[in-house]
């Protein structure tokens, strides 16, 4: 029920469920504002007035940062003076709407509606990098894919095959720009030199830095 209420902007939750929220309007334009690169099926569009080749890396990034923004834009949230949550739209509907006010429960409920359920995959891959494409293994540095041979476990890696793969470190630094390879207050370079996975381990270190027995980088 969060889920469906979301997209057709109904209040969820209190005693004005299933009522249009409100909304603030103004006249709307002539015309569509993406003019004629636009596509509308079954109450989706796509603009395709904008197209990136393979080896523009500019735009190719531009286009992975849309993908992977967040939800809501914190910098068009905001409060109204009754304590409502007022929501700026970064560009107004057909119908001329501009902003859209929820009370602060039900825009809470919306923003569980958006919380994934544990342990499902939220990355879907098309195309040749689809898991059933057979030529899936020629584009991905792991060689995996349809009609590929499956390397046995045992079986040592190519030293291709260990540059393809990426350190958890480095996952960190590309995917949340977390970079502890490099050190805050020198700038020097840093090297892993232990994993701690023991718990017990991990609180008595944690619990030396807070009682001053050192400094926690």
């Amino acid at each position: 029920p969060l889920l469906g209420h979301s997209i057709t902007y109904r209040i969820a939750v209190g005693s004005q469920a299933g009522r249009k929220v409100f909304t603030l309007q103004t006249l709307p334009t002539s015309g569509d504002p993406f003019g004629d690169g636009i596509g509308k099926v079954a109450g989706s569009s796509l603009h395709a007035g904008v197209a990136a080749r393979a080896d523009e890396r500019k735009k190719l990034e531009r286009l992975c940062r849309y993908i992977s923004r967040p939800a809501v834009s914190e910098k068009r949230l905001s409060l109204t003076r009754g304590g409502n949550v007022r929501y700026q739209l970064k560009t107004p509907y057909r119908d001329g709407t501009t902003h859209v006010i929820f009370e602060p429960l039900d825009f809470i409920a919306r923003l569980a509606a958006l919380v994934p359920k544990p342990r499902v995959n939220l990355t879907r891959f098309h195309g040749v990098f689809a898991p059933n494409s057979r030529h899936r293994a020629l584009v991905t540095p792991a060689k995996r894919g349809r009609g590929n041979k499956v390397r046995v476990a045992d079986e040592p890696a190519t030293p291709a095959q260990r540059r393809a793969s990426m350190t958890w470190a480095q996952r960190l630094k590309r995917v949340f720009n977390i970079d502890i390879e490099t050190c805050s207050g020198c700038g020097g370079a840093m090297k892993v030199i232990a994993c701690i996975e023991d718990p017990i381990v991990i609180k008595q270190i944690l619990g030396s830095f807070a009682g001053g027995g050192g400094i926690l980088r």
